[in-house]
């Protein structure tokens, strides 16, 4: 029989009650999760799209959450600054983004020497809404279909343009997209701002544009633009009557939208993510904030943060060969 001195008796039950209680104050930690306020961070200025979504999105995870959710805008540098500000920020819960597609799958096919990978540095939550874009044409342009569009095109190769609010971004990819599919050579125009880039169809300075249905609505409504197709595959909720550009025969394979999705930094533990997760899921089934977004002209698209984790890999494989087979480069 072994006898232990006391002295290595109490040694060893202080250890032992430490690999006890370890696990345990693991788990109380993240099951208070959140015990401070959270920071949900906007890579984008105040009142656009991301923007305007997140900040319904915050108020409702406030009540979710039972925690203040505060909206910080982080813009500049295609929405790479926000993004990484997360990627490097503790992962603890309390700081996390609300993304889009560039900024997370576009980006890293267009940028060598980004501060972040989204891979790698960022954790999906879950998708948020997919947010399709409306394709118009100023009045002066004959045409209220999309094969009418395309023959207008060929006949007038010179003369043809459309707008986007920066190279690289989703509106640019979805007029390569169109070109490339159609055989076209519309030729883009890129502002600096989805404002001047409506606006200026809209004054007939150029023959058409990709946008979202919320910026373009007031447009739409007033006539001083004209639509002609969704990229989704299914008809937007504020447009039931603009068919998907998909039901043109030569375009059945057209499905390019925006999306915004949640994340927060790669490192924070999965019980904090379910736990956001549960909470985003639960808003988005509600009647009212589907509405909300539905007047944004957006799509409540909840999913598991694997699902997420796959949908923004397979995104990014598709965005990347747009890119590449288009031959889109930024002018840098």
């Amino acid at each position: 029989m072994i006898i232990l001195k006391p002295q290595l008796l109490k040694a060893l039950a202080v250890v032992t009650c430490a690999a006890m209680l370890g696990p345990l104050s693991a788990q109380a930690a993240e099951g208070a999760y959140p015990d401070a306020p959270i920071r949900l961070i906007v890579p984008f200025s105040a009142g656009g799209g991301v923007d305007i979504v997140g900040r319904f999105l915050a108020k409702k995870l406030n009540e979710e959450l039972k925690q203040s959710v505060i909206v910080e805008n982080k813009p500049g540098a295609s929405a790479m600054i926000g993004a990484a500000y997360v990627a490097r920020s503790k992962p603890d819960g309390l700081t996390i983004l609300l993304a889009s597609s560039g900024e997370t799958a576009i980006n890293p096919h267009l940028y060598k020497d980004m501060a972040y990978d989204p891979a790698k540095d960022l954790a999906p939550v879950s998708l948020v809404a997919k947010i399709p874009n409306l394709l118009v044409v100023n009045p002066d342009i004959p045409v209220k279909t999309v094969t009418e569009l395309v023959q207008y095109a060929k006949a007038h190769p010179d003369d043809m343009t459309y707008s986007s609010s920066g190279v690289g971004n989703i509106q640019n990819i979805s007029g390569e997209l169109f070109n490339k599919i159609a055989g076209t050579k519309i030729r883009h125009i890129p502002y600096k701002g989805s404002a001047q880039q409506i606006a200026d169809v809209a004054a007939k300075h150029v023959s058409m544009t990709f946008a979202s249905g919320a910026a373009l609505l007031p447009f739409v409504q007033s006539g001083q633009v004209r639509p002609i197709a969704v990229t989704s595959t299914t008809p937007m909720a504020a447009f039931p009557k603009v068919p998907p550009l998909a039901q043109t025969p030569e375009f059945k394979s057209y499905d390019l939208v925006n999306w915004f999705g949640l994340f927060a930094p790669a490192g924070t533990p999965k019980a904090i993510i379910d736990k956001l997760n549960a909470a985003t899921v639960n808003i988005l089934k509600d009647p009212a904030f589907v509405k909300t977004l539905e007047l944004q002209g957006a799509i409540p698209a909840p999913m598991s943060p694997e699902e997420f984790a796959a949908f923004r890999a397979s995104e990014s494989e598709k965005f990347g060969k747009i890119i590449k087979d288009t031959g889109i480069v930024l002018d840098r």
